[in-house]
Protein backbone atom coordinates (compact mmCIF):
# COMPACT_ATOMS: atom_id res chain seq x y z
CA UNK A 1 0.00 0.00 0.00
CA UNK A 2 0.93 3.36 -0.58
CA UNK A 3 2.75 5.57 2.52
CA UNK A 4 0.36 8.71 2.11
CA UNK A 5 2.20 10.36 5.20
CA UNK A 6 5.52 10.37 3.05
CA UNK A 7 4.10 12.32 0.43
CA UNK A 8 2.56 14.96 2.52
CA UNK A 9 5.24 15.70 5.29
CA UNK A 10 3.70 18.27 6.50
CA UNK A 11 1.19 16.46 7.68
CA UNK A 12 3.14 13.40 9.04
CA UNK A 13 5.03 15.88 11.14
CA UNK A 14 1.97 16.76 13.24
CA UNK A 15 1.73 15.76 17.18
CA UNK A 16 -0.96 13.15 17.93
CA UNK A 17 -2.82 14.22 21.18
CA UNK A 18 -6.06 14.70 22.61
CA UNK A 19 -7.69 16.44 19.60
CA UNK A 20 -7.44 13.16 17.89
CA UNK A 21 -10.17 10.76 18.99
CA UNK A 22 -9.68 7.08 18.98
CA UNK A 23 -5.81 7.30 18.95
CA UNK A 24 -3.51 5.00 21.17
CA UNK A 25 -3.50 7.22 24.22
CA UNK A 26 0.11 5.85 24.15
CA UNK A 27 1.03 7.63 21.55
CA UNK A 28 0.77 11.19 22.55
CA UNK A 29 3.73 13.42 21.58
CA UNK A 30 4.68 10.71 18.75
CA UNK A 31 4.21 12.44 15.14
CA UNK A 32 2.03 11.09 12.75
CA UNK A 33 4.94 9.51 10.75
CA UNK A 34 5.98 7.84 13.77
CA UNK A 35 3.00 6.73 14.89
CA UNK A 36 2.03 4.90 11.22
CA UNK A 37 5.19 3.81 11.15
CA UNK A 38 5.28 1.69 14.35
CA UNK A 39 2.43 -0.39 11.85
CA UNK A 40 0.17 -1.02 15.02
CA UNK A 41 -2.63 -3.49 14.98
CA UNK A 42 -5.94 -1.48 15.03
CA UNK A 43 -7.13 -4.22 17.53
CA UNK A 44 -4.39 -4.77 19.99
CA UNK A 45 -2.13 -1.66 19.27
CA UNK A 46 -3.72 0.71 22.00
CA UNK A 47 -6.49 2.38 19.46
CA UNK A 48 -9.56 3.40 21.91
CA UNK A 49 -13.43 2.85 20.45
CA UNK A 50 -15.13 4.53 19.13
CA UNK A 51 -12.32 4.56 16.27
CA UNK A 52 -13.69 5.08 12.08
CA UNK A 53 -11.13 2.90 9.75
CA UNK A 54 -10.51 3.31 6.09
CA UNK A 55 -9.63 0.34 4.16
CA UNK A 56 -6.39 0.46 2.81
CA UNK A 57 -7.18 -1.85 -0.24
CA UNK A 58 -10.67 -0.46 -1.28
CA UNK A 59 -9.36 3.11 -1.39
CA UNK A 60 -6.51 2.21 -3.60
CA UNK A 61 -9.52 -0.05 -5.82
CA UNK A 62 -11.86 2.81 -5.81
CA UNK A 63 -8.84 5.25 -6.97
CA UNK A 64 -7.68 2.41 -9.93
CA UNK A 65 -11.81 2.10 -11.14
CA UNK A 66 -12.81 5.78 -11.60
CA UNK A 67 -9.33 6.15 -12.99
CA UNK A 68 -9.83 3.50 -16.15
CA UNK A 69 -13.51 4.49 -15.83
CA UNK A 70 -12.59 8.04 -16.75
CA UNK A 71 -9.88 6.98 -19.61
CA UNK A 72 -11.89 4.65 -20.89
CA UNK A 73 -14.76 7.14 -21.88
CA UNK A 74 -12.58 10.26 -22.54
CA UNK A 75 -13.76 12.10 -19.20
CA UNK A 76 -11.09 14.30 -17.62
CA UNK A 77 -11.81 13.87 -13.23
CA UNK A 78 -12.27 16.97 -10.88
CA UNK A 79 -13.37 14.68 -8.06
CA UNK A 80 -15.62 16.93 -5.53
CA UNK A 81 -12.82 17.04 -2.54
CA UNK A 82 -15.63 18.33 0.08
CA UNK A 83 -16.45 13.98 0.73
CA UNK A 84 -13.22 13.74 2.02
CA UNK A 85 -11.43 17.25 2.69
CA UNK A 86 -8.28 14.86 2.96
CA UNK A 87 -5.30 16.65 0.89
CA UNK A 88 -3.57 12.85 1.38
CA UNK A 89 -6.44 11.08 -0.67
CA UNK A 90 -6.21 14.39 -2.88
CA UNK A 91 -2.84 13.82 -3.92
CA UNK A 92 -4.28 9.74 -4.60
CA UNK A 93 -6.43 11.34 -6.35
CA UNK A 94 -3.96 13.22 -8.42
CA UNK A 95 -1.63 10.48 -8.61
CA UNK A 96 -4.54 8.00 -10.26
CA UNK A 97 -5.23 10.69 -13.15
CA UNK A 98 -7.42 13.68 -11.84
CA UNK A 99 -7.27 16.73 -13.85
CA UNK A 100 -7.63 18.54 -10.75
CA UNK A 101 -9.93 18.67 -7.66
CA UNK A 102 -13.31 20.29 -7.13
CA UNK A 103 -14.38 22.63 -4.02
CA UNK A 104 -17.97 24.45 -3.08
CA UNK A 105 -17.01 26.92 -1.06
CA UNK A 106 -14.08 29.33 -0.89
CA UNK A 107 -12.78 27.85 2.42
CA UNK A 108 -12.23 24.74 0.83
CA UNK A 109 -10.48 26.43 -1.99
CA UNK A 110 -7.89 27.84 0.77
CA UNK A 111 -7.03 24.62 2.22
CA UNK A 112 -6.40 23.07 -1.50
CA UNK A 113 -3.79 25.93 -2.05
CA UNK A 114 -2.38 25.33 1.51
CA UNK A 115 -1.81 21.60 0.19
CA UNK A 116 -0.45 22.72 -3.30
CA UNK A 117 -3.74 22.34 -5.34
CA UNK A 118 -3.04 23.44 -8.86
CA UNK A 119 -6.22 23.03 -10.46
CA UNK A 120 -9.47 23.83 -8.72
CA UNK A 121 -13.07 23.59 -10.11
CA UNK A 122 -15.18 25.72 -7.35
CA UNK A 123 -18.84 24.82 -8.29
CA UNK A 124 -20.98 27.30 -7.02
CA UNK A 125 -21.06 31.13 -7.35
CA UNK A 126 -18.07 33.21 -5.83
CA UNK A 127 -19.97 36.03 -4.93
CA UNK A 128 -17.80 36.75 -1.71
CA UNK A 129 -15.76 40.37 -1.82
CA UNK A 130 -13.39 38.66 0.47
CA UNK A 131 -13.02 35.70 -1.27
CA UNK A 132 -12.41 37.36 -4.24
CA UNK A 133 -9.71 39.46 -3.40
CA UNK A 134 -7.88 36.04 -1.97
CA UNK A 135 -8.73 34.80 -5.56
CA UNK A 136 -6.97 37.58 -6.88
CA UNK A 137 -4.18 37.40 -5.18
CA UNK A 138 -3.40 33.83 -5.50
CA UNK A 139 -3.87 33.58 -9.44
CA UNK A 140 -1.76 37.00 -9.63
CA UNK A 141 0.98 35.51 -7.49
CA UNK A 142 1.37 31.81 -9.35
CA UNK A 143 0.82 31.42 -13.09
CA UNK A 144 0.53 28.06 -12.68
CA UNK A 145 -2.61 28.53 -10.86
CA UNK A 146 -5.79 27.33 -12.43
CA UNK A 147 -9.38 28.62 -11.25
CA UNK A 148 -12.83 28.02 -12.76
CA UNK A 149 -15.95 28.56 -11.21
CA UNK A 150 -19.92 28.49 -11.97
CA UNK A 151 -21.73 31.94 -12.96
CA UNK A 152 -25.83 31.81 -12.87
CA UNK A 153 -26.54 35.35 -12.75
CA UNK A 154 -26.42 38.85 -14.44
CA UNK A 155 -26.02 40.15 -10.58
CA UNK A 156 -23.40 37.83 -9.70
CA UNK A 157 -21.36 38.89 -12.74
CA UNK A 158 -21.93 42.39 -11.48
CA UNK A 159 -20.41 41.66 -8.16
CA UNK A 160 -17.54 39.39 -9.47
CA UNK A 161 -16.69 42.30 -10.99
CA UNK A 162 -16.63 45.04 -8.78
CA UNK A 163 -14.74 43.14 -6.24
CA UNK A 164 -12.02 41.93 -8.47
CA UNK A 165 -11.37 45.51 -9.91
CA UNK A 166 -11.22 46.58 -6.83
CA UNK A 167 -8.79 43.72 -5.38
CA UNK A 168 -6.40 45.40 -8.43
CA UNK A 169 -6.69 41.80 -9.93
CA UNK A 170 -3.98 41.23 -12.93
CA UNK A 171 -6.05 37.91 -14.38
CA UNK A 172 -9.38 37.45 -15.22
CA UNK A 173 -11.46 34.49 -13.36
CA UNK A 174 -12.57 31.77 -15.95
CA UNK A 175 -16.07 31.17 -15.30
CA UNK A 176 -18.93 27.86 -16.77
CA UNK A 177 -22.62 29.56 -16.98
CA UNK A 178 -24.47 27.00 -14.82
CA UNK A 179 -27.50 25.81 -16.09
CA UNK A 180 -29.65 24.66 -13.74
CA UNK A 181 -31.10 20.80 -13.12
CA UNK A 182 -34.99 21.43 -13.90
CA UNK A 183 -37.28 24.43 -13.06
CA UNK A 184 -37.04 23.20 -9.70
CA UNK A 185 -33.29 22.27 -9.33
CA UNK A 186 -30.97 23.64 -6.61
CA UNK A 187 -29.33 26.41 -8.65
CA UNK A 188 -28.11 27.81 -11.76
CA UNK A 189 -29.82 29.47 -14.81
CA UNK A 190 -33.09 28.06 -15.55
CA UNK A 191 -33.24 28.86 -19.58
CA UNK A 192 -31.16 29.02 -22.36
CA UNK A 193 -32.24 32.66 -23.47
CA UNK A 194 -30.93 33.34 -19.41
CA UNK A 195 -27.99 31.67 -19.93
CA UNK A 196 -26.86 33.48 -22.50
CA UNK A 197 -27.88 37.09 -20.92
CA UNK A 198 -25.36 35.93 -18.30
CA UNK A 199 -22.97 34.86 -20.72
CA UNK A 200 -22.78 38.23 -22.18
CA UNK A 201 -22.64 39.96 -19.08
CA UNK A 202 -19.67 37.69 -18.68
CA UNK A 203 -18.38 39.14 -22.29
CA UNK A 204 -18.98 42.98 -21.04
CA UNK A 205 -16.25 42.64 -17.96
CA UNK A 206 -12.88 42.86 -18.24
CA UNK A 207 -12.49 40.79 -14.71
CA UNK A 208 -13.55 37.24 -15.91
CA UNK A 209 -12.95 34.56 -18.54
CA UNK A 210 -15.96 32.59 -20.39
CA UNK A 211 -14.73 28.98 -20.75
CA UNK A 212 -17.84 26.43 -20.84
CA UNK A 213 -20.91 25.46 -19.03
CA UNK A 214 -22.03 22.98 -16.55
CA UNK A 215 -24.13 22.24 -14.18
CA UNK A 216 -25.13 19.30 -10.98
CA UNK A 217 -28.12 16.46 -11.91
CA UNK A 218 -27.75 14.97 -8.30
CA UNK A 219 -30.38 17.22 -7.10
CA UNK A 220 -32.69 17.24 -9.78
CA UNK A 221 -36.16 16.29 -8.33
CA UNK A 222 -37.76 13.40 -9.67
CA UNK A 223 -34.39 12.54 -10.92
CA UNK A 224 -34.19 9.45 -13.49
CA UNK A 225 -32.35 7.88 -16.39
CA UNK A 226 -34.49 9.83 -19.14
CA UNK A 227 -34.48 13.42 -17.38
CA UNK A 228 -30.86 13.09 -16.45
CA UNK A 229 -29.87 12.70 -20.08
CA UNK A 230 -32.36 14.96 -21.40
CA UNK A 231 -30.99 18.01 -19.07
CA UNK A 232 -27.09 16.61 -20.34
CA UNK A 233 -28.52 17.21 -23.79
CA UNK A 234 -29.66 20.63 -22.55
CA UNK A 235 -25.93 21.25 -21.14
CA UNK A 236 -24.01 20.24 -24.34
CA UNK A 237 -26.69 22.12 -26.99
CA UNK A 238 -25.85 25.01 -24.33
CA UNK A 239 -22.04 24.72 -24.60
CA UNK A 240 -23.01 24.38 -28.89
CA UNK A 241 -25.18 27.34 -29.19
CA UNK A 242 -22.43 29.49 -27.21
CA UNK A 243 -19.62 28.36 -29.47
CA UNK A 244 -21.87 29.01 -32.82
CA UNK A 245 -22.33 32.60 -31.48
CA UNK A 246 -18.91 33.53 -30.71
CA UNK A 247 -18.98 33.54 -26.99
CA UNK A 248 -15.93 31.67 -26.17
CA UNK A 249 -12.30 33.76 -26.80
CA UNK A 250 -10.16 31.20 -29.02
CA UNK A 251 -7.20 32.15 -26.55
CA UNK A 252 -9.39 29.90 -23.73
CA UNK A 253 -7.39 27.28 -25.24
CA UNK A 254 -10.48 24.42 -24.94
CA UNK A 255 -13.86 24.52 -24.11
CA UNK A 256 -15.33 23.25 -20.57
CA UNK A 257 -18.18 20.82 -20.48
CA UNK A 258 -18.94 19.35 -16.83
CA UNK A 259 -21.29 17.40 -14.97
CA UNK A 260 -21.40 14.67 -13.11
CA UNK A 261 -21.89 13.63 -9.34
CA UNK A 262 -21.81 10.24 -7.65
CA UNK A 263 -25.32 9.19 -8.94
CA UNK A 264 -25.50 9.67 -12.47
CA UNK A 265 -21.81 9.86 -14.06
CA UNK A 266 -22.64 6.34 -16.91
CA UNK A 267 -25.61 9.06 -18.02
CA UNK A 268 -22.36 11.99 -18.42
CA UNK A 269 -20.24 9.48 -20.22
CA UNK A 270 -22.76 8.66 -22.81
CA UNK A 271 -24.08 12.08 -23.41
CA UNK A 272 -20.24 14.09 -23.33
CA UNK A 273 -19.21 11.21 -25.78
CA UNK A 274 -22.12 12.85 -28.09
CA UNK A 275 -20.05 16.20 -27.88
CA UNK A 276 -20.15 17.29 -31.09
CA UNK A 277 -16.87 19.11 -32.67
CA UNK A 278 -16.51 22.92 -31.63
CA UNK A 279 -14.49 25.53 -32.36
CA UNK A 280 -11.81 24.66 -29.61
CA UNK A 281 -11.19 21.03 -28.25
CA UNK A 282 -13.57 20.14 -25.25
CA UNK A 283 -12.70 19.63 -21.71
CA UNK A 284 -15.41 16.70 -20.52
CA UNK A 285 -14.68 17.38 -16.72
CA UNK A 286 -16.96 14.58 -14.55
CA UNK A 287 -16.40 15.99 -10.67
CA UNK A 288 -18.09 12.77 -8.83
CA UNK A 289 -16.13 12.40 -5.31
CA UNK A 290 -18.19 9.72 -3.15
CA UNK A 291 -16.47 7.13 -5.03
CA UNK A 292 -12.95 7.10 -3.12
CA UNK A 293 -14.62 5.65 0.18
CA UNK A 294 -17.70 4.58 -1.28
CA UNK A 295 -20.11 3.34 1.46
CA UNK A 296 -22.88 1.11 2.59
CA UNK A 297 -25.55 2.93 2.41
CA UNK A 298 -26.48 5.45 -0.32
CA UNK A 299 -24.62 4.68 -2.61
CA UNK A 300 -24.49 1.31 -2.54
CA UNK A 301 -27.67 1.59 -3.71
CA UNK A 302 -27.27 4.39 -6.42
CA UNK A 303 -23.80 3.84 -8.03
CA UNK A 304 -23.89 3.60 -11.43
CA UNK A 305 -22.22 0.50 -11.27
CA UNK A 306 -25.27 -1.34 -10.29
CA UNK A 307 -26.21 -0.49 -13.89
CA UNK A 308 -23.12 -1.19 -16.01
CA UNK A 309 -21.79 -4.19 -13.44
CA UNK A 310 -19.63 -4.85 -16.50
CA UNK A 311 -17.70 -1.54 -15.90
CA UNK A 312 -16.80 -2.91 -12.21
CA UNK A 313 -18.06 -2.21 -8.69
CA UNK A 314 -16.54 0.25 -6.11
CA UNK A 315 -16.11 -1.11 -2.61
CA UNK A 316 -17.29 0.08 0.90
CA UNK A 317 -13.97 1.57 2.90
CA UNK A 318 -15.51 2.98 5.80
CA UNK A 319 -16.04 0.57 8.75
CA UNK A 320 -16.92 2.33 12.13
CA UNK A 321 -15.68 0.20 15.24
CA UNK A 322 -17.58 0.81 19.13
CA UNK A 323 -17.55 -1.63 21.74
CA UNK A 324 -20.51 -2.77 23.45
CA UNK A 325 -20.96 -1.11 27.02
CA UNK A 326 -24.26 -2.30 28.03
CA UNK A 327 -26.27 -5.66 27.38
CA UNK A 328 -29.18 -4.71 29.71
CA UNK A 329 -31.38 -7.76 27.84
CA UNK A 330 -31.59 -10.25 25.26
CA UNK A 331 -33.30 -7.75 23.05
CA UNK A 332 -30.89 -5.20 23.39
CA UNK A 333 -27.20 -3.62 23.38
CA UNK A 334 -25.79 -0.30 23.30
CA UNK A 335 -22.28 0.67 21.98
CA UNK A 336 -20.44 3.61 22.56
CA UNK A 337 -20.83 5.40 19.18
CA UNK A 338 -23.34 7.52 18.26
CA UNK A 339 -24.28 10.58 16.23
CA UNK A 340 -21.09 12.24 17.04
CA UNK A 341 -19.22 9.65 15.34
CA UNK A 342 -21.33 8.12 12.36
CA UNK A 343 -22.98 9.60 9.52
CA UNK A 344 -27.08 9.12 10.09
CA UNK A 345 -28.30 11.73 7.86
CA UNK A 346 -29.58 9.00 5.32
CA UNK A 347 -29.46 5.89 6.33
CA UNK A 348 -28.36 3.86 10.20
CA UNK A 349 -25.36 2.64 10.12
CA UNK A 350 -25.37 -1.23 9.71
CA UNK A 351 -24.00 -3.57 12.11
CA UNK A 352 -21.52 -5.72 10.08
CA UNK A 353 -19.36 -7.94 12.08
CA UNK A 354 -18.49 -8.57 15.62
CA UNK A 355 -14.81 -8.81 17.15
CA UNK A 356 -15.36 -11.24 20.48
CA UNK A 357 -13.43 -9.37 23.28
CA UNK A 358 -12.21 -13.09 24.60
CA UNK A 359 -10.66 -14.51 21.66
CA UNK A 360 -10.08 -12.20 18.67
CA UNK A 361 -12.55 -13.83 16.35
CA UNK A 362 -14.18 -11.66 13.57
CA UNK A 363 -17.52 -13.23 12.82
CA UNK A 364 -20.56 -12.08 11.28
CA UNK A 365 -23.27 -10.18 13.41
CA UNK A 366 -25.98 -11.94 12.23
CA UNK A 367 -29.00 -11.44 14.13
CA UNK A 368 -27.71 -7.68 15.32
CA UNK A 369 -29.10 -4.16 13.86
CA UNK A 370 -28.82 -0.48 14.55
CA UNK A 371 -32.38 0.70 15.41
CA UNK A 372 -31.13 4.37 16.97
CA UNK A 373 -28.52 6.57 17.64
CA UNK A 374 -28.11 9.12 20.36
CA UNK A 375 -25.15 11.56 20.79
CA UNK A 376 -22.47 8.58 22.07
CA UNK A 377 -25.10 5.47 22.26
CA UNK A 378 -25.54 3.16 19.40
CA UNK A 379 -28.85 1.43 20.14
CA UNK A 380 -28.89 -2.19 18.95
CA UNK A 381 -31.57 -4.31 18.41
CA UNK A 382 -30.37 -7.99 19.35
CA UNK A 383 -32.01 -10.83 17.57
CA UNK A 384 -32.42 -14.93 19.18
CA UNK A 385 -29.16 -15.70 17.20
CA UNK A 386 -27.39 -12.41 18.66
CA UNK A 387 -23.93 -13.49 19.92
CA UNK A 388 -22.72 -10.55 21.86
CA UNK A 389 -21.49 -9.35 24.99
CA UNK A 390 -19.99 -6.59 26.74
CA UNK A 391 -16.43 -5.57 25.38
CA UNK A 392 -17.42 -6.91 22.16
CA UNK A 393 -16.27 -4.84 19.14
CA UNK A 394 -19.25 -4.14 17.14
CA UNK A 395 -17.93 -3.32 13.14
CA UNK A 396 -20.61 -1.09 11.77
CA UNK A 397 -21.15 0.43 8.16
CA UNK A 398 -22.22 3.62 7.36
CA UNK A 399 -23.77 5.58 4.58
CA UNK A 400 -23.24 8.92 3.04
CA UNK A 401 -18.94 10.10 3.27
CA UNK A 402 -19.59 13.29 2.98
CA UNK A 403 -21.21 13.47 6.83
CA UNK A 404 -18.69 10.33 7.73
CA UNK A 405 -15.27 11.99 7.28
CA UNK A 406 -16.31 15.50 8.49
CA UNK A 407 -16.75 13.44 11.73
CA UNK A 408 -13.25 12.75 11.88
CA UNK A 409 -9.98 14.81 12.00
CA UNK A 410 -7.19 11.71 11.95
CA UNK A 411 -8.62 8.19 10.32
CA UNK A 412 -6.61 5.14 10.67
CA UNK A 413 -5.83 3.56 6.87
CA UNK A 414 -6.33 -0.10 8.08
CA UNK A 415 -5.20 -3.20 5.98
CA UNK A 416 -7.29 -6.00 6.07
CA UNK A 417 -5.45 -8.24 8.98
CA UNK A 418 -6.05 -5.01 10.92
CA UNK A 419 -2.60 -3.63 10.41
CA UNK A 420 -2.95 0.73 10.39
CA UNK A 421 -0.35 2.04 7.67
CA UNK A 422 -1.41 5.58 7.64
CA UNK A 423 -3.56 8.51 9.38
CA UNK A 424 -5.85 10.52 6.93
CA UNK A 425 -5.78 14.10 8.17
CA UNK A 426 -9.17 15.91 7.63
CA UNK A 427 -9.63 19.54 7.24
CA UNK A 428 -13.37 20.56 7.77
Amino acid sequence: MPDLANETPDLADERVDHRFKGLPPDAEGLTVGELSAQRRNLFTGGYTTPVLALSAESVEHNLRLLETYAERHGLAFAPHGKTSMAPQLFDRQLEHGAWGITAAVPHQARVYRAHGIARIFLANELVDAAALRWLAAELDADPDFRFLCYVDSVRGVELMDEALRAAGAARPVDVVVELAAGANGRTGVRTEAECAAVADAVGGVATLRLIGVAGYEGTMPGADAGRVREWLHRLVGLAADFDKAGRFDPSIGEIVVSAGGSEWFDAVAEVFEEIPELSLPVLRLLRSGAYVSHDDGQYRERTPFNRIPEEGALLPAFRLWSQVVSRPSAEQAFTNAGKRDAAHDLHLPEAQVVRDARTGEIRSAEGVTVSGLSDQHAWLATGPGADLEVGDWVGMGLSHPCTSFDKWQLIPLVEADGTVVDHIRTFF
